[in-house]
């Protein structure tokens, strides 16, 4: 079990393939404002909610000079089935093997209607200009995620 991330440590490296299969690495982004939004699976009906809803928003997180990535186990094909259904502007991200997931403790135990079983916690990551961790945002409302977004760097 590793140690739970918080707010001023330095994030986790990140280098995984986007829906392109281009590697995408977290130092790529230094000097800007960083969303990473951790989510269990493409298609589903909340996922959906909460990347619509991060799309909708996006160009106002665009001119706060926030970049949104969004991180799954998904592949390149169902990622960018998603993102031309959903016409999303944002990287997703392939979390396959689950490397980074375990690194910023998203993959963990879930409970529903009794049964537990392993899976993604929706978890949203905040991370400042310098790699370090703003904010982690642990209750994601995925109908209204940029507004918590933006509250929370108080933009």
């Amino acid at each position: 079990m590793m140690s739970e991330l918080i707010a001023g440590s330095k994030a986790p490296a990140i280098s995984l393939k986007n829906q392109h299969g281009k590697t995408v690495k977290l130092k790529d982004y230094a000097g800007k404002k960083v969303v990473l939004f951790f989510y269990p699976e493409d298609m589903t009906p909340t996922c959906t909610i909460e990347a619509c809803n991060l799309r909708d928003n996006y160009d106002v997180l665009q001119k706060k000079g926030i970049e949104v990535i969004g991180v799954s186990p998904d592949d390149e094909k169902k990622h960018v089935r998603f993102i031309d259904k959903h016409a999303l502007q944002f990287t997703l991200l392939c979390d396959t093997e689950l490397t980074v997931m375990n690194a910023y403790g998203v993959w963990g135990e879930k409970n529903m209607y009794g049964r537990k079983y392993m899976g993604v916690i929706r978890t949203t990551v905040l991370i400042n200009e310098d790699g370090t961790i703003h904010h982690i945002i642990k209750k994601v409302k995925s109908a209204d995620h940029a507004q918590q977004i933006l509250e929370k760097w108080a933009l």
